[in-house]
């Protein structure tokens, strides 16, 4: 993502954008083949040495110690904190179009901290998305959502999806502050390991490492090794080094709408008018948060 790169300018964010959105799809379709922490408890690791052998064969610089933290930190919370609280609440029924628009609150969440942090400009436009964007998600969720039963949208899945919102907020703004200036391959590597720990501890406390060795759970291993953690991780990253982490996270919003529409044809999932107009308010807000209240 350079001067020198228009037609990688044009095309970075809408490729980002479409690879995001079909992670959602992965974690549906993974979760009656394998447990969700167990399945990135394979992946993680599998992402790691692929980045590890891209950094051999390219003999990218490796980063310090001090640096090879941070990044490990960053991974952490980009990957661990983030897909792990997806998966496990879409494996508990959340679909996957509700599940990404509650995570498209990131936006809203990593300004404050990209403003706090790195001194990234917000004005009150912002604040007044985070009212829209707040009001979009009650509409979806606010039909469906259930108090008394284990799976779908109840408050325990609401909640662990709010959590990885965070997350990915938290380590994108780190991500930006301590890590950005590293190789993506010798970095990704890195990243990936502390993802790695943090999933493989919860699997071990939480679950069995259930694995079915079905079509579609090496399908969606396979699609989330190539796909997300080598391609749209890598996009990410260089999205963040050459742009305000603040409109890099803006693109987050645009991805519930493209992952409502491949879990509708894949799944037949469904939305009500009221959860359509909720996603409509959503894009709305992401229009106030990133043109209008942040500058660079």
């Amino acid at each position: 993502m350079t001067k020198s790169s228009p037609l990688l300018n044009l095309l970075a964010p809408a490729l980002f954008v479409f690879m995001w959105a079909t992670g959602f799809v992965v974690a549906r379709l993974s979760a009656p083949h394998v447990e969700p922490l167990t399945f990135l408890a394979i992946r993680f690791p599998i992402a790691g040495l692929a980045f590890l052998l891209i950094a051999l064969a390219l003999k990218a610089p490796w980063p310090a110690a001090r640096e090879a933290r941070h990044a490990a930190i960053a991974g952490a919370f980009l990957h661990g904190g983030y897909l792990g609280p997806i998966y496990w609440a879409v494996a508990h029924g959340m679909p996957a179009g509700v599940s990404a628009l509650i995570v498209g609150l990131q936006p809203l969440i990593t300004a404050p901290l990209a403003s706090s942090v790195l001194g990234e400009r917000i004005g009150w436009r912002h604040w007044a998305g985070l009212v829209v964007g707040i009001i979009g998600v009650a509409l979806v969720i606010s039909p469906k959502l259930n108090f008394t039963a284990l799976t779908g949208i109840t408050p325990l899945t609401v909640a662990w999806n709010v959590f990885g919102a965070f997350s990915i907020s938290f380590g994108t703004v780190y991500q930006k502050r301590h890590a950005s200036g590293l190789h993506v391959a010798s970095g990704g590597f890195w990243q990936y390991a502390g993802a790695s720990i943090v999933v493989i501890i919860g699997a071990l406390c939480t679950e069995h490492f259930g694995f079915d060795g079905s079509f579609n759970a090496w399908f969606a291993l396979g699609w989330s090794v190539i796909v997300l953690s080598l391609g749209a991780i890598s996009l990410l990253m260089l999205l963040i080094r050459h742009g305000d982490v603040s409109r890099v996270s803006g693109l987050i919003f645009l991805v519930p709408g493209v992952a409502a529409i491949m879990a509708y044809l894949l799944f037949g999932e469904t939305l009500t008018a009221v959860q359509i107009t909720g996603m409509i308010v959503c894009a709305a807000a992401v229009l106030v948060v990133t043109r209008k209240s942040v500058r660079p």
